[in-house]
């Protein structure tokens, strides 16, 4: 009997280890990155210490460095957050690139357009707009998987091209958007009246970074402690038993997935009215892309993808001085990132392993074991 006793204590010790490694996988998965890369540069010839404190410095060293490190956590936050909401639905969006370029073509129609109303309502519809667009967008994969059942991934990844290549049309002539005769692919500047504001003078930090914050808050807020949240995390967790609840699966799915859409477009609309000041051809770059990564380091929590953001944008704000301090190549931030998703992969896979055996364990257990150690205690 105390074999059985010692056993299933040493079982509940690997829940708290399980539920700490859990709560640790990213900073694990950051850590065996940076060892791996490291190796990398050593290979390079330069000193991994010297060239990851250059990154450093360059990504939070002054106030200009850690302006450019939200900068570029914005769109990254923003776009992660639409990931992580279709995520906790059971829907993977792929999309988040073609909603940029939707969401920041619409923003920016709104914001070259002189509409007689104050600044800060001009700024409120320019948003809402870009919002919208990709809100709109989504409606056509959220209809295709909720009333078709076509998957949302094929859906939303096919949509990527036709959302870059529409953007792409409206900055060409004869397009309304298109400034005439421009060099480059453009749309006339964004009106002062519909410019996001920057925060730090001197620097290109604006409010972009501010909407992501208070969307991951509400965002967090729906889901853990609201009706909404919970219709949205059973239809992810088990639409059937959701269905049998009462929940309405499809509308949930459609209203989930749109509202992920629409972060998407706002991910482009802080890149258009907060950075760019004009919509561009191209102008993401893979963004979109990105904010999937990002959502996949923070296992699709609210709060996470915060950090997850600030961790990509400053990997990216220090490339540039790393590379001319020890010169190793900026390319290697994107080696490090891919690390960081596949460690938190692989970590997460184990830790699923080891819980299914573990509750494998715990079934075949009788129940006299269970009682004798709750007497003991």
């Amino acid at each position: 009997m105390n074999y059985k006793i010692n056993k299933l204590d040493s079982t509940r010790l690997l829940d708290i280890g399980g539920l700490v490694l859990s709560g640790g996988r990213p900073i694990l998965a950051i850590i065996l990155a940076f060892l791996v890369s490291a190796v990398m540069i050593i290979i390079q010839g330069a000193n991994p210490l010297e060239a990851y404190s250059a990154m450093l410095r360059g990504s939070f060293g002054s106030v200009a460095a850690l302006a450019n490190t939200c900068v570029r956590a914005a769109p990254l936050l923003l776009g992660g957050l639409g990931v992580a909401l279709g995520v906790k639905a059971g829907l993977l969006n792929v999309g988040i690139e073609g909603q940029i370029y939707v969401g920041g073509s619409a923003a920016a129609a709104v914001g070259i357009m002189p509409i007689p109303v104050a600044p800060w309502l001009h700024l409120v519809l320019a948003v809402s707009a870009g919002f919208l667009g990709g809100a709109i967008w989504g409606l056509i994969p959220a209809y295709l998987k909720a009333y078709r059942g076509v998957s949302e991934i094929v859906v939303t990844l096919m949509l990527n091209y036709v959302g870059i290549q529409l953007c792409s049309l409206l900055v060409h002539e004869p397009s309304p958007l298109a400034e005439k005769g421009a060099f480059f692919p453009q749309s006339p500047p964004i009106l002062a009246s519909a410019q996001l504001p920057i925060l730090i003078k001197g620097t290109s930090l604006h409010l972009g970074i501010i909407l992501g914050l208070i969307a991951a808050i509400i965002l967090a807020y729906v889901l853990f402690y609201t009706p909404f949240g919970m219709r949205t995390k059973m239809i992810g967790q088990n639409p059937e038993a959701a269905r049998y609840a009462g929940v309405n699966v499809k509308k949930q799915t459609v209203v989930a997935l749109i509202l992920s859409c629409g972060l998407g477009g706002l991910a482009g609309t802080g890149e258009v009215l907060g950075l760019k000041l004009r919509l561009f051809d191209y102008f993401s770059g893979g963004l979109g892309y990105d904010a999937i990564a990002v959502a996949l380091m923070a296992n699709s929590n609210p709060v996470g993808v915060i950090f997850s953001a600030l961790f990509f944008g400053a990997l990216r704000a220090g490339a540039g001085k790393m590379e001319t301090a020890v010169g190793i190549k900026a390319p290697i931030v994107q080696v490090i990132q891919a690390l960081a998703v596949l460690f938190v992969i692989m970590i997460g896979f184990v830790e699923y392993n080891r819980k299914s055996k573990q509750d494998k364990r715990k079934e075949q257990m009788p129940e006299d074991t269970i009682y004798g150690s709750e007497l003991n205690k």
